[in-house]
């Protein structure tokens, strides 16, 4: 029997149609355009569905609330396919893979999103080969966990970021290796893949509302009074970007502006700017004053996993302590401490 997957078409450039203004998300487009793809009649890939999104979005307009639409309907179906996939533009891709494993408590089943950098309406395309390899790992392997799949790489969710705007190889895990390689054939890192949670039989989907956390990178000369609005109520959270190993500028001013917020019970998390590494807050006098005005480390989480688990915590009715511990535990494979 062949197996069977869902496919949650969001939007983005995978299904769009060439217009005078441009491509454009079409209603009923990309369905048409699979059905005269000979190889997604193979009996060597599983039958799907698509459940098309009303309106498509691109990926720019994403919100929680979408997100949270994405979520329900993996939870809804969870039972009745082997696997998922979710078409999504590349633009904010990053930030949905980051979102949903957090999101999705006592996953069973793959969920692998993937889109497009060149839409399957072109002659040349990467949405074909995206489209098929994402059916295939959703369908045919053990792999209970969110992953993200473009181009010769299959990425834990949230360990994944947009590296380049133009290239067909498009996404990145700059501080975990692959979960899974395509090339003549799509090699599993098993020993990497999250282990399935043996007691539970149905998912949980916890909502991020329209969280108050926000993000900012640290930049030379910026202005103390931008990061004072920055960490005005109803603020909650702030993933704060610094240099290198998890520096900040050595200004008085500016860390007592974090040490009060902190004092507020405003959870502030440290993220390096680096594509690559993880913070150290006891390497450098700059770091260390962070740690004393309260910041906490993210270690090697990358912005966007950062901000989607704070976003998740705050959730939980948690106390700020309780809060600080877990942003620097391992929830769901996106951190890795020293």
């Amino acid at each position: 029997m062949r197996k069977k997957v869902y496919v949650a078409y969001t939007g983005g450039t995978i299904g769009m149609k060439r217009t005078a203004d441009g491509f454009v998300p079409a209603a009923g487009y990309l369905a048409s355009l699979m059905g005269n793809v000979p190889e997604l009649k193979s009996d060597l890939l599983p039958e799907y569905d698509i459940g098309e999104y009303e309106p498509l979005l691109d990926s720019s307009n994403m919100t929680p609330d979408d997100w949270l639409k994405i979520a329900n309907d993996i939870s809804d179906r969870h039972k009745a396919y082997d696997g998922f996939v979710v078409l999504h533009g590349t633009d904010t891709m990053a930030y949905t893979a980051s979102a949903l494993p957090f999101m999705l408590q006592g996953l069973q089943k793959p969920v692998v999103i993937t889109g497009a950098q060149i839409p399957l309406c072109q002659v040349r395309n990467d949405a074909r080969e995206n489209l098929i390899t994402a059916l295939l790992i959703a369908a045919n392997f053990k792999i209970p966990e969110v992953c993200l799949c473009f181009g010769d790489k299959l990425l834990r969710g949230n360990r994944a970021t947009k590296v380049d705007a133009d290239s067909l190889d498009a996404f990145e895990s700059p501080n975990f290796p692959p979960l899974g390689t395509v090339g003549i054939e799509i090699k599993i890192n098993c020993d990497l893949i999250l282990t399935s949670p043996k007691t539970r039989q149905t998912i949980e989907v916890t909502a991020l509302k329209r969280s108050r956390v926000a993000g900012l990178r640290l930049f030379p000369g910026i202005s103390v009074d931008i990061i004072k609005n920055f960490l005005q109520p109803p603020i909650q959270g702030l993933i704060l970007e610094t240099y290198g190993s998890g520096n900040a500028p050595e200004d008085r001013e500016l860390i007592e502006t974090l040490k009060t917020a902190n004092d507020d019970g405003v959870i502030i998390v440290n993220c390096t700017q680096c594509m690559k590494g993880t913070v150290n807050m006891e390497g450098y006098a700059t770091g260390t004053s962070l740690a004393k005005a309260g910041v906490i480390s993210g270690f090697d989480m990358t912005p966007e996993a950062a901000l989607a688990k704070l976003s998740f915590l705050l959730n939980q009715k948690l106390s700020v302590a309780k809060i600080k511990k877990m942003m620097q535990t391992d929830l769901r494979g996106e951190l890795t401490r020293p």
